[in-house]
């Protein structure tokens, strides 16, 4: 079969060409001459068997030719945006990872510089998805997910698990009161996340407390976590929020936990990875930097 590739000089002469009106322009960009630049494009031309400039006091593309410009420009703006990358890398090692937004957002990204302190030939991308993973489509070297554990085919370990419990903004509480008790939240607006079965709702949390009630003044349903946990912080209400999910704001005093209510996570944290690629020397090394800053966060939700 034909292919109808022309040396990429020769692309790289179109590309420069589309950008300016005439080819003395385009060869002073080019530093060749103004011949050189119709000889190639005049050879182009022949190749593809296209006219691609109509020619005259102006250089103007023909609909062949503006058809072809963008493709040609993507094909060298990828291919300098990979060397960049490639050449950024320098030796270092590529992890993919693949988590939820809301975790990377959370707990992972404000961690991550203790890792390139410890070890800076690991190059970490964040890929997220609540998907689940398929490892054969090569999307990821090992996934971070919440759920029970239960990932056949698949070697997973037990990162940690969280507490939940109400929070709630200085601003509201100075509005609303200080709670007492836990039956008193009844009577304030209550933040849910929707569509989310792994997560427990109000609900659940009430019958821990030993209230059971039908009647909950909910404002709003998000369909994500950081959703909620922003509108709790704008005061529009107390949201039930993952310990792991509300560490900064807590430290920082822009949240405040309500009661010191033990409830754990029915689901917890699991680093995943396909069978055999655990022992990789750049997956052993995220994964022994991953379990211990799993384990200083249990033992702080604990």
């Amino acid at each position: 079969m034909k292919r109808d590739l022309p040396p990429t000089a020769t692309l790289r002469t179109f590309e420069v060409a589309t950008r300016h009106i005439t080819f003395t322009s385009a060869a002073e960009e080019l530093f060749i001459t103004q011949s050189a630049v119709s000889h190639q494009l005049k050879n182009l031309e022949e190749i593809w068997g296209l006219q691609l400039f109509q020619r005259g006091k102006t250089l103007r593309l023909t609909p062949a030719g503006a058809a072809l410009a963008p493709l040609v420009r993507e094909f060298f703006s990828k291919l300098e945006t990979t060397l960049v990358d490639l050449r950024e890398q320098n030796g270092r090692v590529r992890l993919r990872v693949s988590t939820t937004y809301s975790f990377a957002l959370k707990w992972l990204l404000p961690r991550l510089p203790d890792l390139a302190l410890l070890h800076p030939e690991i190059l970490v991308t964040i890929e997220n998805t609540d998907n689940a993973i398929r490892f054969a489509s090569g999307d990821a070297d090992l996934a971070i997910r919440f759920g029970n554990g239960n990932y056949p085919a698949l070697h997973s370990e037990f990162m940690f698990r969280e507490q939940l419990f109400p929070v709630a903004s200085p601003s509201l509480l100075q509005r609303f009161g200080i709670p007492n008790a836990p039956g008193e939240l009844l009577r304030y607006p209550l933040l849910t996340r929707d569509g989310a079965d792994l997560v427990p709702k109000w609900d659940t949390w009430f019958k821990k407390v030993g209230i059971n009630t039908d009647v909950l003044h909910e404002n709003v349903r998000f369909a994500d976590t950081n959703m909620t946990i922003e509108a709790a912080l704008l005061g529009q209400g107390i949201a039930l929020a993952r310990s792991g999910h509300v560490e900064k704001e807590i430290r920082e005093g822009s949240l405040v936990r309500l009661f010191d209510v033990i409830f754990p996570s029915p689901v917890a944290y699991y680093l995943v990875c396909p069978e055999g690629t655990e022992t990789q020397p750049h997956i052993l090394k995220f994964r022994n930097w991953l379990l211990a800053q799993s384990q200083q966060a249990q033992l702080s939700y604990s």
